[in-house]
C-alpha cells in the first residue's frame, strides 16, 4: 500500500454508482455518479462505472481524475458477497493506493449507524437486511439476488409490472393505466416487449418500480404488490431484530416511497439513518487503513 492523497467511498448497485471523495484528513472533495457497478454486470463494467463516478467527482471541482495510485477506495458493491465475483474484482485493481471491498449491504449498515451496532433493511434495486451487534458479529437475511430473491425490491416490483403487460398483450388481462405506462417504457407490441425483456437487467426491471408506486393508490394489482413489498420489509426486520434489541433503519431508494405503506407500529421502530452507503464505504476504508497501519 502507498500513501493516498484521496479517500473515496463507493456505493455501487444495479441501477447506479455514487462516490464520495475526501482528502486523508476527511475534508470533502466532491461526489460523483455513474452507471451500475453491481458485479453481476461484469467486472470490467463495474470498474468502468467506478472510474466514471470518480472522474465525475473530480470534474465537478474542475480537476482531472488523479492517478489510481493516489486514491484509496472503499467499495460497497452489490454482488460482492459472491466470493468469485469479489475475487475477480479485487484482482482487476488498476493500482489503487489501497482497496477494500464489501457488499453494499454492509456499507449501508455502517453508514446508517456510523459504524456503531445496529440493523438495516435496505430496499432498492434489490433487498437485504443486515445487523451488527456490540461484539461486531454480523448477520444478514435476504439478499439472495434477483430474480430468485430480493423480495419487495425495485426489481421485484418491476418484474410484476412487466408480467402484467405480457398478460394484457396476450388478452389474459384487460388494458389499464399501468399497462399503458409500462408499454410506453418497454414496448406496446409483443415483438418490442420481447426485445426489451431479452436485454433487461435487474436495473431495467427496477426502473419500472416507480410506475407501480405511482399507480398503487388506484390500481388493485399495483396496490397489492406494494403492500406485499411493505410486508417484506417487516419480515426482513423481524428476522434481524425479533426483539427490537438493536437500532433499526430503513434505507435505499424505496425507503421513502414504502414508508406510508408500513404499519404505524413498525414505523415507530425505525430510526433515521445517520448516513448513506457512500459514508459507510468511507468508514469501511478508514477501518481498513487503520488496521493496515497497525
Amino acid at each position: 500500500m502507498t500513501m493516498p492523497r484521496y479517500l473515496a467511498g463507493v456505493d455501487g448497485g444495479g441501477t447506479g454508482t455514487r462516490v464520495r471523495v475526501t482528502d486523508v484528513a476527511g475534508t470533502p472533495i466532491g461526489h460523483g455518479r455513474a452507471g451500475a457497478s453491481a458485479l453481476m454486470h461484469g467486472i470490467p463494467s463495474a470498474w468502468q462505472a467506478v472510474r466514471d463516478a470518480l472522474a465525475d467527482a473530480f470534474a465537478q471541482q474542475g480537476q482531472p481524475m488523479p492517478p489510481w495510485s493516489e486514491i484509496a477506495l472503499g467499495l460497497g458493491l452489490a454482488g460482492a458477497n459472491n466470493p468469485p465475483w469479489a475475487a475477480a474484482f479485487v484482482a482487476a485493481d488498476p493500482g489503487c493506493a489501497a482497496l477494500c471491498l464489501a457488499s453494499d449491504a454492509l456499507t449501508t449498515l455502517l453508514g446508517a449507524h456510523g459504524g456503531a451496532p445496529g440493523a438495516v433493511v435496505a430496499m432498492g434495486t434489490g433487498s437485504v437486511g443486515l445487523r451488527q451487534d456490540a461484539h461486531g458479529a454480523r448477520r444478514d437475511v435476504g439478499g439472495w439476488g434477483f430474480p430468485a430473491g430480493d423480495e419487495g425490491s425495485g426489481a421485484w416490483l418491476g418484474l410484476r409490472a412487466a408480467a402484467h403487460l405480457q398478460q394484457v398483450l396476450d388478452g389474459r388481462a384487460s388494458a389499464d393505466a399501468l399497462s399503458h405506462a409500462v408499454a410506453q417504457r418497454c414496448g406496446a407490441d409483443p415483438d418490442t416487449l420481447r426485445t426489451w425483456l431479452g436485454q433487461a437487467s435487474q436495473g431495467h426491471f427496477a426502473s419500472l418500480a416507480p410506475l407501480v408506486l405511482d399507480h398503487a393508490p388506484s390500481h388493485a394489482l399495483a396496490r397489492a404488490w406494494v403492500e406485499q413489498a411493505a410486508r417484506e420489509v417487516v419480515r426482513l426486520a423481524d428476522a434481524l431484530v425479533p426483539q427490537g434489541e438493536l437500532p433499526l433503519s430503513l434505507c435505499g431508494g424505496l425507503a421513502a416511497p414504502l414508508m406510508p405503506w408500513l404499519p404505524e407500529s413498525f414505523r415507530r421502530r425505525l430510526q433515521p439513518p445517520r448516513g448513506d452507503a457512500a459514508d459507510g464505504a468511507l468508514i469501511l476504508l478508514r477501518q481498513h487503513l487503520a488496521h493496515t497501519d497497525a
